[in-house]
């Protein structure tokens, strides 16, 4: 997805002359029902895998109609995420909603994304994406991702526009949506306008063009074997493989290898920066014409033909480790993520009362992205493991009567507490009005800068500090009960 991507019941029992050749015949029946269904409904649980073991799962058991866990899942919207490219970067048409018209689980154990067309010819669908994103190949070790998916069941004319797609994205992308494609995306599973073909491709460098041939990306496709991909589920893997050297990506379809990339078939610097972060995060989604399917049915999609209402079914996603170094473990008892600023200077419980923080003015210079005599709250011994949400605040500001003041604020991470700060966001300064009363800045003014990653904390230190960024005055900020940060781990 480029971005910019039960058994049936045997009958009555037979006599006792005829019961081992009727056994013999209801248990070949059975057999073949068994490999029908398993080709076309829910299979339950995760199957188990030999020599690897399970580091997360979803199989959508549930009542149906309800939305997934949102424990394990983000349900994106709209047409960009917050500051993002525009139409998620690929030129898709369709808004992506949390309704059970485009998303729910089936009951019957299966994930439903469904396109719908409205009276007015606009389209809707739904995206979701992991709350981890920390999916890595251990050091020395394989990881697997896997889903057992069944495209739209649509074809021809009727299926122009369709776009089904399974992949995973650099954490990196998270809250700053314009560092693709270097921080990498591995397309697991593409499909298009209804064709019975599977698309694995690998984004990377820069776009245009670079070592991944940008947009375009590193791809192999094949016919699904068997049934159609639209007649059936199918099971759609992706391997990054860091046991011997050089590293390995791969691809599989009902575990037949179609694409194969090696490390060395890249420069250094471009490896590094699609593996040398914290991981990757999951992605299920179906989006309505852009890029790929007007790229393949060669003319704008969808079109009036185009059906709504055929749904990607998701049976299970999952995730293996196996070999190297592992999951390097719960990170320990996790402590609060909600952290209140306390006029101590401390991030830590809701101190009792509102008590305030004086903001120095800008003096009527510019401080945007760089700190100018901030204040500044520190928590240290913060332990959790990266859930793959992104940092929230909610800072109750007022400049009183002073015109054209500004606060800005940036928050740092130190995952271990040994003075190297491994993440660093900057967001963008808030304008306060020149009327009393306190507004709320909360991360929904967006992203200005970021740097590193993140990842789990291990008595790790938190620091954020504010500042007047704009203004030749004064403004206050509320501390005590009032403004908090509520960091992604738990």
């Amino acid at each position: 997805m480029t971005v910019h991507t039960s058994r049936p019941r045997p009958g009555p029992r037979a006599g006792r002359a005829g019961h081992a050749a009727l056994a013999a015949v209801v248990v070949m029946l059975l057999a073949l029902l068994a490999s029908g269904l398993s080709a076309t409904e829910a299979r339950g649980d995760v199957p188990p895998a030999d020599g690897w073991d399970l580091a997360w799962s979803d199989d959508f058991e549930g009542p149906g109609g309800q939305p997934p866990a949102a424990d394990r899942w983000i349900i994106d919207q709209g047409h960009s995420y917050p500051g993002g490219p525009p139409n998620w970067g690929t030129g898709e048409i369709q808004r992506y909603t949390d309704s059970p018209d485009n998303l729910a689980l089936d009951g019957q154990g299966n994930l439903r994304i469904t396109p719908r067309r409205d009276a007015a010819g606009n389209w809707t669908s739904a995206r979701v994406e992991t709350r981890r994103a920390d999916f890595k190949a251990p050091e020395g070790g394989t990881l697997r991702i896997e889903g057992r998916i069944r495209v739209p069941d649509v074809t021809g004319p009727a299926a122009l526009g369709y776009w089904s797609a399974f992949w995973a994205l650099g954490s990196p992308y998270r809250g700053e949506y314009w560092n693709w494609p270097s921080i990498g995306e591995f397309d697991i599973m593409e499909n298009v306008n209804g064709m019975n073909r599977v698309w694995g491709v690998l984004h990377c460098g820069v776009a245009p063009g670079g070592p991944c041939d940008e947009n375009n990306g590193l791809g192999a496709s094949r016919p699904c074997p068997g049934a159609s991909c639209q007649a059936a589920f199918h099971t759609y893997r992706f391997e990054w493989d860091r046991s011997s050297s050089p590293s390995e990506l791969r691809w599989y379809v009902d575990d037949q290898l179609y694409h194969r990339l090696t490390e060395d078939q890249f420069d250094a610097a471009t490896w590094s920066d699609m593996t040398d972060h914290a991981g990757y995060f999951i992605l299920l989604n179906v989006a309505m014409g852009g890029g790929f399917p007007d790229g393949v049915a060669g003319h704008a999609t969808p079109t009036a033909a185009t059906e709504p209402g055929h749904s990607m079914l998701v049976d299970y996603v999952a995730v293996w480790t196996r070999g190297g170094d592992g999951d390097p473990g719960d990170p320990g008892e996790p402590t609060p993520s909600t952290r209140y600023l306390r006029s101590d200077g401390t991030l830590g419980e809701a101190a009792p009362g509102t008590t305030t923080a004086t903001l120095a003015s800008a003096g009527g210079a510019n401080y945007d992205g760089t700190p100018h005599r901030p204040r500044t709250f520190t928590a240290t011994g913060v332990t959790g493991r990266y859930t793959g949400g992104r940092t929230a605040f909610d800072l109750l500001v007022d400049a009183g009567t002073n015109v054209a003041v500004g606060q800005q604020v940036r928050v740092s991470y130190d995952r271990t507490g040994d003075g190297s700060w491994e993440r660093t966001e900057t967001y963008r300064y808030f304008a306060t009005d020149p009327a009393p009363g306190y507004e709320h800045y909360t991360q929904e003014r967006g992203l200005r800068s970021a740097t590193g990653d993140h990842g789990d904390m291990r008595g790790g230190t938190v620091r954020v500090e504010v500042w007047n960024a704009i203004g030749d005055g004064p403004s206050t900020l509320a501390t005590g009960d009032r403004s908090l940060l509520r960091l992604p781990f738990g």
